[in-house]
C-alpha cells in the first residue's frame, strides 16, 4: 500500500502513537508521520505509507495552518496549558482590538524564536524535554521561522478581564512553535501568556475536511476499503517544480541514472519532481559536481 493518509490526530496521543496504531491497523511496517504534534494538540497529521515515506520531508517542509488561543495573565513551564504556572499577573487594563492587531502584524514575516525547554529539539544529542524533566536548563539555539499570515478570530473591539483570552489563525513555515508565538504575543502586549488551545487545520496541503480518525480507518480496513482514502504520491510534492518526461527516459529515471540537464527543465529550479503521464517517478536535482547534469535525490518508481 503506497500513498498518503490524511489522519486527524486526536488529543492525548503523540504522533508516534498514531504511527504505531496505523501500522497495527493496516498490518504494515513502512509507515511514517510528517511532523510532530504535541499530545494536547489535535489536527491534521499526514501519514506516509510505503513508498510515500520517502516524501515525508517534502510534506513537512510545506506550510501549516493552526487555530490557537492565547491566554494573557499567566505563563507556564511548557508554554501551554499543561505546564506549571511560573508567573501570574492580573490583567488590570482593557486591551483594544487595535493593540492586538498591531502586535499580530509585528509578528508577521521572518521572526526569531527560541524553542521551549519542553520540545523535541536536540541539544548535544539529547532532546530538550529530557533536560527539562531532569530540571536542567540548557542554552537553546534560536531559529528563524516565517509567519505567512496571522489573523484575529475574535470580533470584540475591547478585551477586558483578569485573564484575557482570544483566538487567532496562523499560516507558517516548518519549525514554528505556536506555543512560543503565543508567549511572544503576550510579551508584546505586556503580560505573561501561554497557549491555552491549539488545532492544526492544514499541513502540507492536506486539510481538516479530508482527514479521518483512527477509528474510521479501522472501520474501513475491516471492510477492505482503506486504500480508497489514500492520497497519491503526487500530492506530496505539490510545492516542487515539475519536469514531465517521455516514455523513453522513464526507465533511466527509474534506475536512478545521472542525466544531461534537459532543455525543458523547470526554469531556475534546483530540484524538481519527475513525472511521466502525471505519475511521480523520482525527484531530481542539479548535479553539485557535474555542470550540465542532473542526479536523483529520491527514486519512487515502482
Amino acid at each position: 500500500m503506497d500513498g498518503i493518509l490524511p489522519l486527524w490526530k486526536e488529543k492525548g496521543m503523540t504522533s508516534h502513537d498514531c504511527v504505531f496504531k496505523v501500522r497495527k491497523i493496516l498490518k504494515m511496517k513502512k509507515v511514517g508521520h510528517t511532523g510532530t504534534l504535541d499530545p494536547d494538540v489535535e489536527g491534521v497529521l499526514p501519514i506516509c505509507l510505503g513508498r510515500a515515506t520517502k516524501l515525508a520531508d517534502y510534506i513537512m517542509n510545506s506550510g501549516k495552518t493552526y487555530e490557537g488561543e492565547v491566554t494573557l495573565g499567566a505563563s507556564t513551564t511548557t508554554e501551554d496549558a499543561s505546564g506549571e504556572v511560573v508567573e501570574q499577573t492580573t490583567v488590570r487594563a482593557a486591551i483594544s482590538r487595535k493593540e492586538i492587531l498591531q502586535v499580530l502584524q509585528s509578528l508577521t514575516g521572518h521572526i526569531t524564536q527560541t524553542p521551549p525547554m519542553f520540545s523535541a529539539v536536540k541539544v548535544n544529542g539529547k532532546r530538550l524535554y529530557e533536560y527539562a524533566r531532569q530540571g536542567i536548563e540548557v542554552e537553546r539555539p534560536s531559529r528563524t521561522v516565517t509567519i505567512h499570515h496571522i489573523e484575529l478570530l475574535d470580533d470584540r473591539e475591547v478585551f477586558t478581564g483578569e485573564k484575557i483570552r482570544f483566538s487567532f489563525r496562523v499560516s507558517c513555515s516548518k519549525g514554528t512553535y505556536i506555543r512560543t508565538l503565543a508567549v511572544m504575543i503576550g510579551e508584546r502586549l505586556g503580560y505573561p501568556a501561554h497557549m491555552s488551545n491549539l488545532v492544526r487545520t492544514s499541513s502540507g496541503g492536506f486539510t481538516a475536511d479530508e482527514c479521518l480518525t483512527l477509528h474510521e480507518l479501522e472501520e474501513l480496513t475491516q471492510k477492505e476499503e482503506a486504500s480508497s482514502v489514500l492520497r497519491p504520491l503526487e500530492r506530496g510534492v505539490n510545492d516542487l517544480p515539475k519536469w514531465h518526461i517521455s516514455d523513453t527516459l522513464a526507465k533511466k529515471v527509474a534506475n536512478g541514472a545521472v542525466l544531461d540537464l534537459p532543455e525543458n527543465w523547470p526554469n531556475q529550479a534546483q530540484e524538481a519532481a519527475v513525472l511521466q503521464e502525471n505519475r511521480l517517478l523520482a525527484i531530481y536535482q542539479l548535479h553539485s559536481e557535474k555542470t550540465g547534469k542532473i542526479k536523483p535525490v529520491k527514486v519512487l518508481a515502482d
